[in-house]
């Protein structure tokens, strides 16, 4: 599948940053500027995701898969490949498949063990939405107030919602596929054997995605891997503290 990105710097190795469930290449636009002058940041959007292609087909194994049809058609040799939560697990999972391919790994608050379903709310607000009947985007935001309370993840998943040519409301996310894929997006990974590509693992202090005990299976299937812990920050690292993530960035790049 051919995806949409955006490229920010012409200088240095190659950093391809995959964003999370719900999301899109320009969450990541502020921390790819700050980068850019030391690396070309290759911002994805992965597939049913901002700007790229919709299909039916939504996994783990078809995303990694996207991601070296990626790397392959920009000739991008040895990038670093980072990725947020469900980008993460991508990045994980292509690891696995190619460990030849990418020079280092970032892992930014997730792990490669099953997650049981949690954004059924999110998903049950966003489909209620009567887009045709929609007059202003504060008005899917009043709405929304019903399924999630904390006002900046309805603004992050307001950023799907847009105007198509016909100036009628429209979602740049595959709403229909994610919900009936949601519990992919859980999935553990599929491991054939350990790989020795240098992971990092970033984690917010905040946050329950990474416990103690999954450091065992990660240091089983990633050997050489290291945890960075960054404080008073939640699942999304990058965005409750930019400065310390951008510094832990540049200490592991």
């Amino acid at each position: 599948m051919k995806l949409y990105f955006r490229k920010v710097g012409d200088q240095g190795p190659a950093l391809i940053i995959l964003h999370g469930i719900f999301g899109s290449s320009d969450n990541w636009l502020a921390i790819a500027k700050v980068l850019s002058d030391q690396y070309q940041v290759y911002l994805v959007d992965q597939r049913n995701h901002g700007q790229s292609p919709w299909s039916d087909d939504f996994d783990y194994q078809v995303m990694a898969n996207d991601l070296l049809e990626f790397i392959e058609e920009h000739q991008l040799v040895k990038p670093i490949i980072l990725g947020h939560s469900m980008g993460g697990k991508v990045v994980m999972q292509f690891a696995l498949n190619h460990p030849e391919i990418a020079s280092k790994m970032v892992v930014v608050d997730i792990a490669p063990k099953f997650y049981p379903v949690h954004h059924t709310a999110i998903l049950e607000g966003l489909n209620s939405i009567d887009l045709k009947n929609l007059a202003s985007r504060t008005e899917a935001n009043e709405h929304l107030k019903r399924f999630e309370e904390k006002e900046g993840v309805r603004q992050f998943l307001l950023k799907n919602l847009y105007r198509n040519d016909q100036q009628e409301f429209a979602w740049r996310i595959n709403l229909k596929v994610i919900t009936k894929n949601i519990d992919v997006v859980g999935h553990e990974l599929w491991v054939k054997k350990a790989v020795d590509t240098p992971a990092y693992f970033i984690k917010g202090a905040d946050s329950h995605y990474i416990q103690p005990e999954d450091e065992r299976y990660i240091a089983e299937i990633f050997p050489n891997f290291e945890l960075i812990e960054i404080p008073q920050a939640g699942h999304w690292v990058q965005a409750d503290q930019p400065e310390a993530f951008v510094k832990v960035l540049h200490q592991i790049l």
